[in-house]
């Protein structure tokens, strides 16, 4: 499980040092940074699969994502006796990202090139990595460290090697010096972040893909757009947790449940309701009917992943669904670690009725993103150095 999230220069996120829990709901208003906190996640998702440069790309480059306020922010500037204003930059640009578990952590630090070498001037780079034992990294902890292109690996009797060829700028180490005898911790380490699952928000309108039949294969792991809806659902009844399944669904609708349909167009879900004389097709369900079934979907996956993110998943939903979708994320909160991201104070109550939850609420100070929560208190936290 992971125990810290620490997030440093990204967006509103100057400086955020988290402690999760089994269940951890990231609550605030509109603003607050609980998007910045989600895409920051995806973003270690994106390092383990190598493409974390590329996706930074995508959000305009890492001049677009770092902190826009001042470096240091002073007690007159808190107290609005002086305005805010930026001071002469002591530290490199960075935006560094770290986690750390019950039983490996892992921090990136990336930055800019050296003007003058390249036309590509904001082009990010990867300036440093560490990954360890535990849930902060010490000395004695870490067993692969990276700084620049070289990097070192500690072998079991805990002698440092070299790593003998050069890593790209864009490449990590989970990417380039993963190997199952020579680094098993990297390799599983990098296998375990690929398997984090994340959920925004599901295309459930009236031309939404998943109204339409799909091609049916075995689907343990229902997709992040929820297209595969119908196979996923056929692979619950056939391997996974089927009692459960239709469970939640009279739960949510009492009296109601799922069949599928497969025809020569490919799979698709027909639910049945209380008091209908026919089933009804995907194509008729409304909006919060379809996002409850999906959700019900991926939560209820015969293969439970280490980490589930959910962001916002009351939307588009009754009121009266959030009840059964509180015990449906309990209920899954027992085979896999869920952060639930959410502004929506009726799901949070029952969250917390259900489940034992820590809570993290999220506020601005000043453009920056402050943290509270209770029992965070914990050793300080070490980024790796370049």
């Amino acid at each position: 499980m992971i125990r810290r999230l620490v997030i440093s220069g990204y967006r509103s996120l100057r400086n955020v040092d988290l402690s999760l829990g089994q269940l951890t709901i990231v609550t605030g208003p509109n603003g607050s940074g609980k998007s910045s906190l989600y895409r920051a996640l995806r973003l270690l998702v994106d390092a383990a699969q190598g493409r974390i440069v590329q996706s930074l790309a995508q959000e305009g480059g890492l001049g677009s994502t770092l902190w826009a306020g001042p470096e240091v922010i002073s007690r007159a500037m808190q107290r609005g006796d002086v305005p805010v204003q930026g001071t002469v930059r002591r530290d490199p640009i960075s935006l560094k990202l770290g986690f750390g578990g019950d039983d490996y952590g892992y921090a990136i630090d990336l930055g800019l090139p050296m003007p003058g070498r390249s036309m590509f001037t904001s082009d990010p780079q990867i300036k440093a990595e560490a990954l360890w034992t535990g849930a902060c990294m010490s000395r004695s902890g870490v067993f692969a460290t990276r700084k620049g292109p070289a990097a070192r690996l500690r072998d079991a009797d805990g002698a440092w090697r070299d790593v003998q060829r050069l890593i790209a700028p864009s490449d990590t180490m989970l990417i380039e010096c993963s190997d199952p005898r020579e680094a098993p911790e990297l390799l599983i380490l990098r296998e375990r972040m690929r398997s984090w699952r994340f959920y925004d928000l599901f295309r459930t309108d009236r031309g939404a893909p998943v109204r339409r039949p799909q091609v049916g294969t075995s689907t343990p792991v229902l997709g992040s757009d929820g297209v595969d809806l119908a196979a996923a659902i056929q692979t619950i009844r056939e391997i996974g947790d089927w009692d459960a399944f239709a469970g939640t669904v009279d739960d949510a609708f009492p009296g109601g449940s799922i069949e599928i349909e497969a025809s020569p167009d490919g799979f698709s879900v027909e639910m049945k309701q209380y008091g209908l004389l026919r089933p009804l097709r995907t194509a008729e369900l409304s909006e919060g009917t379809l996002r409850y079934l999906l959700l019900a979907a991926a939560l209820l996956t015969p293969r439970p992943p280490p980490l589930m993110v959910l962001n916002e998943p009351e939307a588009n939903l009754h009121p009266d669904l959030l009840k059964p979708l509180a015990r449906l994320i309990a209920r899954a909160a027992r085979d896999s670690q869920i952060l639930v991201v959410s502004h929506a104070e009726q799901l949070i109550s029952e969250l917390e009725i259900e489940a034992d939850c820590t809570r993290i609420r999220l506020q601005k100070r000043l453009g920056e993103t402050l943290a509270e929560q209770d029992d965070a208190d914990g050793p300080s936290w070490t980024w790796p150095s370049r």
